[in-house]
């Protein structure tokens, strides 16, 4: 029988792959990561739940067989001494009834600003900033609680599936609305007010880092205070810059200042010139339509 490999190849090769020392792969291997696809399908269920079923014996199945699930999880990351994983569950299951509270206010806002939406279901079913916020909500609450690398999964898997990246570890507040949503960043340590609406395409980032490692835990991404509207394209930049309340930001600014509460900050509009053809008016004009 044929081999398609040598044993020199084949054995070099094992060796490469399973080497534990000296990269970061090897190093990403000893720190311990969980399963993605069982993140990714914990995370579906938990907000499916959240957002849909209103059985109490449904309810009162699922919880604990997700609790379970969830401690499988925690088991496969490496947490902080003197935390257990049971401690835990317990707090972040806890949280649930708040979670749920804020992501009904956030449905309303989303009923209450959008003229397109039909009814609450259409909402809570077809929106995708309503699928990034709720997982936000989600992983928001395993950061606070000192999950790692599990909120981020699940961060990531929203954003590949609705093209908003929500870092779980921004501060976001009540009654959040993103419009469209296709193309929105919020970093890592924004702050975000209450009753703030975003459109597509907006950047809540960081000015570009030379040695990211010296700014972990430092202020990186900008606040945007209480009753702030941001529309499309806006690019927003630094942790010192903060959006004063009641201010609206036009399209395609970019801002690394600050600005005062209720202020309304555009790009001039830029100069069109309209011209008309008149040779192909004629050649409308002459068109024969066969109905």
């Amino acid at each position: 029988m044929s081999r398609s490999l040598s044993d020199d190849v084949l054995e070099a090769t094992i060796q490469a792959l399973s080497a534990t020392s000296g990269d970061a792969l090897a190093k990403a291997a000893a720190e311990g990561f969980p399963d993605r696809s069982e993140v990714v399908a914990w995370s579906d269920r938990m907000l499916g739940l959240i957002l849909h079923q209103r059985d109490r014996s449904a309810l009162r199945a699922e919880l604990p067989a997700l609790a379970d699930r969830f401690l499988k999880i925690l088991g496969t990351v490496t947490l902080a001494p003197g935390i257990d994983s049971s401690v835990i569950a317990e707090r972040f299951f806890g949280r649930l009834p708040a979670v749920r509270a804020r992501l009904a206010e956030d449905v309303e806002a989303v009923f209450e600003g959008d003229p397109a939406a039909k009814s609450y279901a259409e909402i809570v079913t077809a929106y995708p900033s309503i699928r990034a916020v709720a997982t936000y909500r989600v992983a928001h609450e395993l950061v606070q609680i000192g999950v790692p690398l599990v909120p981020r999964v699940m961060s990531e898997s929203a954003h590949a599936r609705t093209g908003i990246d929500i870092h779980p570890g921004a501060k976001i507040g009540r009654r959040f609305f993103i419009d469209h949503g296709t193309g929105v960043v919020i970093g890592e340590t924004c702050e975000i007010g209450d009753r703030v609406v975003l459109y597509q395409g907006v950047t809540l980032g960081a000015l570009a880092p030379r040695k990211g490692q010296l700014l972990r835990g430092v202020k990186r991404h900008p606040t945007l205070e209480d009753d702030v509207t941001i529309y499309a394209g806006a690019t927003i930049l630094g942790g010192e810059t903060v959006i004063g309340r009641g201010s609206v930001i036009g399209g395609n600014v970019w801002l690394t200042h600050s600005i005062p509460p209720c202020s309304k900050l555009q790009i001039e509009s830029p100069r069109l010139q309209l011209q008309r053809d008149g040779a192909c008016q004629e050649q409308l004009e002459q068109l024969i339509w066969d109905i």
